[in-house]
């Protein structure tokens, strides 16, 4: 065929035999190329671009190595230099058309044939790599009983291009006009492609198209483990509305390495996160201290697995027995301690306001007492957004907790610092799976208050802060987690709804039960005399808080120590002449009367107003 087009179709006399005298080189020499690429091993229907560049480069070879020869052979097998040049191009688009054309009847024809009818139309978000490995992916995939129809992206100037043969539809915002157009039910999102604050707007848009939204995880993601293959629905995770909190691996990895660390509350959700971290780090030892024997059996019995290197020693004690800690820090000598142990739920501690006080108050002061006894490097406490201005009983224990912590650092060269947040997804006891328990029981959701707002951080943010502030802190600061903006708690009930496949007030309905004991509407990161400054991690500022005195301070608690199995009207009282801003409220026996609900709520809507405009203004007010 290279002869007849080289010659127009008018061979001279004698070229064809030397043509046909050439053609068991040619074979035998191109065959040898194809071998020594391994070209024979490809898979046709799933070649890629990748695939095809081998293949030229074997034709390429093969011809290189015809031409060699053919200078050996000019006498009496030789052909023109032209016909191996045709020959060269002839044979890489015969090939590689013929691998292309395999995978496009595959991909463009068989897919559509076999499954179109029973195949889920979908959207996806994102006209980036991801997207279009996803595409390719779904498409060669007919098992998986998706189509995709169209892609969205909010990059304006990929809109009418065509990506892995599907088009760029428009932007995300009008997701529902897309799909009700392309009959589309399915929406995907990749992620890390699609930022987390995008997440929520998209799942919203969805829900009102009545649309199923799922989250594509990325490969780094699935190639750690971190998540599965399948994609899933979209988790409340995935609605912080920020990006995650990174963590400086370097600062922290030569703080902790071959280091003895002691983590508190050890078999709680922060502090086995903060078990789960550290151990990243590969410190010598690791004393897991919880006085629950069940819990800490199963953490120490998961980090078995992951803590190579490490030495684990579980140590069932009670923060507030002095002698039992003693001998812990005798024996063990750790350098590091983070205080995770603490009574943390709001209402209970309302009714038990002396186990409140003997536990967060006592307990830590017993623990940094025998902490600078053994002389640790550094105390790193865990506190809370509640004992900011507080309203609660462990509120205020919190807000204690931290000024002894404070003012035991100006006694001493150790680091002791405290790290406050908000409320942590997903933690025990937390709203969230308490709202997917009632969502499982049919409903209905209960919401303390339609405008109740909190400060959410999910859980390895929590561990990976206490890390970080362990690096950070000199003594006696206070670190905060730019946390965002705070979150409706409806909001989050509503969406859990959504993400369940439910309806909101249709199918599960919520009601709002009113303000517990000690509850307020608004959490705050700073009181009215403290302000956020910067540090040298972006997404952590520091409190600039009172300074305490000491001995004035440790006067202050052995009086309350004298109080503190009286009855709780004497406890409250105590406790409010010790912290600033503290004013016990006043709970019926049967439950919150109307009058004092409408109160405590009014009060706090006043509170929240007052914070805001003083941040905003730079005014302070007398919290009353």
């Amino acid at each position: 065929m290279v002869y007849l087009i080289r010659f127009d179709g008018v061979l001279p006399v004698g070229v064809l035999e030397k043509g046909i005298a050439f053609l068991p080189v040619v074979l035998s020499v191109k065959l040898a190329a194809f071998v020594a690429m391994k070209c024979h091993r490809g898979w046709f229907r799933r070649a890629t671009f990748a695939d095809v560049v081998t293949l030229a480069e074997a034709i390429t070879l093969g011809s290189i190595a015809l031409a060699v020869v053919n200078q050996f052979l000019a006498g009496w097998a030789g052909v023109p230099r032209s016909v191996l040049i045709m020959d060269w191009a002839g044979t890489l688009l015969v090939l590689c058309g013929a691998r292309g054309f395999k995978r496009l009847i595959h991909e463009r024809y068989y897919f559509p044939v076999v499954s179109n009818r029973r195949a889920e139309r979908g959207l996806i978000v994102s006209a980036a790599e991801a997207g279009e490995v996803i595409i390719r992916t779904i498409h060669a995939q007919p098992r998986l009983g998706l189509k995709i129809v169209g892609v969205l992206d909010p990059d304006r100037a990929t809109h009418g291009r065509i990506l892995a043969g599907v088009k760029v539809l428009g932007s995300p915002e009008d997701v529902g006009r897309h799909a009700a157009r392309h009959q589309a039910k399915v929406v995907l999102i990749p992620t890390p492609a699609v930022p987390p604050r995008e997440v929520r707007a998209l799942m919203t848009a969805c829900c009102e198209a009545g649309l199923k939204a799922r989250v594509v995880p990325g490969f780094d993601a699935l190639l750690t483990g971190a998540m599965t293959v399948q994609p899933r629905d979209i988790d409340i995770h995935d609605l912080l509305c920020r990006e995650p909190v990174r963590l400086d691996d370097e600062s922290v990895g030569r703080f902790l390495c071959g280091r003895i660390v002691l983590v508190t509350g050890a078999a709680g959700s922060i502090g086995s996160e903060l078990c789960r971290q550290v151990l990243a780090f590969r410190p010598e030892r690791l004393l897991l201290l919880d006085h629950n024997e069940n819990g800490l059996f199963f953490i120490e019995r998961e980090l078995r697995d992951r803590a190579a290197g490490t030495e684990l020693v579980p140590c069932i004690a009670s923060i507030t027995d002095s002698a039992r800690l003693r001998s812990i820090f005798d024996r063990f000598r750790p350098g590091v301690v983070f205080h995770a142990a603490a009574h943390k739920h709001v209402p209970m501690m309302e009714i038990n306001p002396g186990e409140a006080i003997k536990n967060n108050i006592f307990g830590t002061r017993t623990l940094v007492d025998e902490a600078l006894r053994a002389s640790v490097d550094a105390f790193v406490m865990i506190s809370t957004d509640k004992a900011v201005n507080p309203t609660s009983v462990m509120g205020a224990c919190k807000r204690l907790a931290e000024m002894y912590v404070q003012a035991r650092s100006e006694q001493t060269d150790a680091r002791l610092v405290t790290v406050r947040f908000g409320n942590v997804l997903g933690s025990n006891g937390s709203v969230v799976p308490l709202f997917k328990e009632q969502i499982r029981r049919g409903g209905p959701v209960t919401v303390t208050h339609p405008d109740m707002t909190r400060y959410f951080m999910t859980i390895p943010e929590a561990a990976l802060l206490v890390l970080q502030a362990a690096t950070l802190g000199c003594g006696g600061e206070i670190f905060v987690l730019d946390m965002g903006e705070p979150v409706k708690i409806v909001d989050l009930a509503r969406d859990l709804i959504r993400l369940s496949g439910f309806e909101v007030d249709r199918e599960i309905a919520i009601v709002f039960s009113g303000l517990r004991p000690g509850e307020k509407l608004y959490e705050e990161l700073y009181d009215l005399h403290e302000e956020g400054l910067p540090t040298p991690h972006p997404k952590i500022f520091l409190a600039k808080h009172r300074p305490c005195s000491i001995h004035r301070l440790r006067a202050q608690l052995d009086h309350l120590a004298q109080v503190a199995n009286r009855p709780a009207d004497q406890l409250l009282a105590a406790l409010a002449e010790l912290v600033p801003g503290y004013q016990p409220r006043a709970w019926a026996d049967e439950g919150t009367s109307t009058a004092s609900l409408e109160l405590a709520t009014a009060c706090d809507e006043s509170r929240g107003f007052a914070i805001r405009c003083g941040s905003t203004l730079g005014g302070s007010f007398v919290d009353g």
